[in-house]
């Protein structure tokens, strides 16, 4: 996990993915909540030929941020970097979690009890009964063997 000084779900077919262990890294980058602000961020990424592969993000208030898997993990810190942003880098983990009620609720709970904060999660699909995730958080060997339980 890195942090910087400074500064979905697209209609994939419905069939089961593959599930990579060398999966990008995950950029949870902070932003502020103005017109502008992902435009700046995905134009800048774009000029250096970097594509965004997953992407979600929120705002309240004067804040805001963009979770995020990109085609060149180097680049993206490179352009966040000189741009002055702050951000979190961290591995992606998958796993898959119930796609009920109380699914989420279940793994997330399993994560905080194990001390594990969630800095990020991305929405990757449903299939069936199942939708798949990619968390990033802050202590990734602790999280694992809950991620692998499959929520």
């Amino acid at each position: 996990m890195r942090r910087a000084a400074g500064g979905g779900y697209d209609g994939a077919p419905n069939v089961q993915p593959e599930v990579r262990p060398d999966m990008a890294n995950q950029f949870v980058v902070q932003l502020k909540n103005e017109p502008g602000a992902m435009a700046s961020l995905a134009e800048a990424l774009a000029d250096r030929g970097v594509d965004l592969r997953a992407i979600g993000g929120g705002s309240i208030g004067d804040s805001g941020h963009v979770i995020m898997t990109t085609a060149d993990d180097d680049t993206t810190k490179a352009v966040l970097d000189e741009m002055g942003y702050v951000y979190i880098e961290g591995e992606s983990l998958v796993t898959e979690v119930d796609d009920r009620p109380g699914g989420m609720a279940r793994l997330s709970r399993a994560l905080a009890d194990a001390g594990v904060n969630i800095h990020g999660h991305l929405f990757l699909g449903r299939w069936g009964d199942r939708a798949m995730f990619a968390f990033v958080v802050d202590k990734p060997d602790v999280a694992r063997p809950i991620l692998e339980r499959k929520g």
